[in-house]
């Protein structure tokens, strides 16, 4: 097998062709006028940066593509983290013969021919295709079945790719017969790597251009990429694009350039997709934590993003009654009023309710006591014999009841002082267990001292 290095000049031009992923003419980058980022995509492991879990030396991908041993593999991580950029590295490497599909264009007959002729090639040629399919997730069911046997089989090698959660939005029967690869957001270290390579690299990038990046201007830069390559080239394109050169002739760009080519951080946030889960976790988990400050952060993030704001005053009332409870029976009130709030006062003006609902969770003393009794009074109907309604506390008030014994020996409370009356309404099969033990937390405590009080004779 050759070297990531010398692949690219020893593809045939039929292999080349086909590689939809650059659109090489010749065994040569198509447009050197394409955007920078298109230009700048790697062409051998050596270029790559980032995902070094996955293509360091010794590591699963790296081993791969130097035994050429590429496994079925489904690329999944935000955009602009090299899914598609090693894909075609891959295409690069390989002896295999490389098709590109695209999932949103690609029909069930389209498909299948692609598939027949992987499998012409492996008994005509006894040469594998690794078919790479970008937005993976946005295949069918229908497709997915047909790609499976074909897979399983090992017809083709499938390299999917996408930004949605595989566990959420590809078949489990695909998913077995694949790994799914995680992808992480660049460091700001590599992205300023990708950053000093545009600005030098003469053949691709910009280094033929006289241009100087002021340091406050590259900060920027990385602060709003959020991770993605391909956000921080456009900014730098974009720069260059709109800011004269000077009297000497260079291209200056300062923090003023820098935050004119990217006006607003991408926020990574899909409502149908990974993040929308990510997120409303760690919002969730951030309430139950009693930490005020990440709950904002976290209910910021989803308001900018567009998340329907009944969804979040949901998940917070859910809170104040699992993870609030007793221990501040008012949180439940406070998070009730915001969701029925924002359903008139509306937006942006709910953002208040939402915040002030979440920040009252967050602070509130926290106590799970109630879920958790629930919870095991549910499992004992499901492990155990719960036994029949004592008589004493069946409905007495048909005609007849008081003839079967209905109601009789009922205690009413109200009629003995402090209105309790120690009785039985368990039924005599649990007689005597406790389902809800109150905690030491706000104003469980009191209802703690409360229950332990009705247990001493004489109170």
């Amino acid at each position: 097998m050759c070297s990531p290095e010398l692949c690219l000049g020893m593809l045939e031009v039929e292999e080349v062709e086909r590689l939809d992923l650059f659109d090489y003419a010749q065994g040569k980058i198509m447009d050197a006028e394409g955007p920078l980022a298109y230009r700048m995509r790697p062409r051998t492991l050596a270029e790559f940066v980032g995902q070094e879990h996955l293509i360091g030396p010794g590591r699963l991908l790296y081993q791969a593509l130097k035994e050429d041993k590429i496994p079925s593999s489904i690329f999944y991580g935000p955009p602009g983290t090299g899914k598609t950029s090693l894909a075609g590295v891959m295409a690069l490497t390989t002896r295999s013969h490389f098709v590109q599909i695209d999932a949103t264009s690609t029909g069930v007959g389209e498909l299948r021919k692609v598939l027949q002729e992987a499998r012409d090639r492996l008994k005509f040629h006894n040469q594998k295709t690794v078919l790479f399919i970008d937005e993976i997730h946005r295949f069918n069911k229908a497709q997915q079945d047909v790609l499976l046997p074909a897979v399983e089989r090992g017809i083709v090698v499938l390299i999917g790719a996408t930004t949605e959660n595989p566990y959420f939005n590809v078949n489990a029967p695909l998913l077995s017969r694949a790994r799914v690869l995680p992808f992480y957001p660049l460091t700001q270290e590599q992205l300023r790597k990708l950053l000093d390579r545009a600005l030098t690299d003469r053949e691709r990038g910009l280094g033929k251009m006289a241009i100087k990046v002021a340091p406050e201007a590259v900060e920027h830069w990385l602060r709003v990429a959020g991770g993605d390559a391909r956000v921080l080239l456009n900014a730098l394109e974009y720069a260059v694009q709109l800011t004269a050169p000077n009297s000497e002739g260079v291209i200056v760009i300062g923090q003023k350039e820098a935050e004119e080519a990217v006006q607003q951080r991408i926020i990574l946030y899909d409502r149908e997709g990974d993040a929308h889960y990510d997120v409303i976790s760690a919002f969730i988990k951030s309430m139950r934590g009693s930490d005020p400050d990440a709950t904002l952060h976290w209910l910021a993030r989803m308001l900018k993003a567009g998340e329907d704001p009944r969804f979040i005053a949901r998940r917070i009332v859910i809170c104040a009654a699992e993870d609030v409870g007793l221990a501040d029976p008012q949180a439940l009130v406070v998070a009730e009023a915001a969701a029925q709030g924002i359903t008139h006062v509306g937006m942006p003006e709910g953002e208040l309710l939402l915040a002030e609902a979440a920040v009252y969770v967050a602070c509130a003393p926290k106590s799970n006591r109630v879920y958790k009794a629930l919870a095991k009074a549910k499992e004992d109907l499901e492990r155990r014999d719960v036994g029949t309604v004592p008589k004493h506390l069946r409905d007495a008030n048909y005609p007849g009841a008081k003839k079967l014994g209905n109601g009789q020996g009922y205690l009413y409370p109200h009629h003995f002082p402090g209105s309790f009356v120690p009785q039985q309404y368990l039924p005599d099969a649990l007689k005597g267990i406790k389902y809800y033990e109150p905690s030491e937390s706000g104003r469980e405590k009191e209802i703690k001292l409360r229950l332990e009080s009705l247990k001493e004779p004489g109170k």
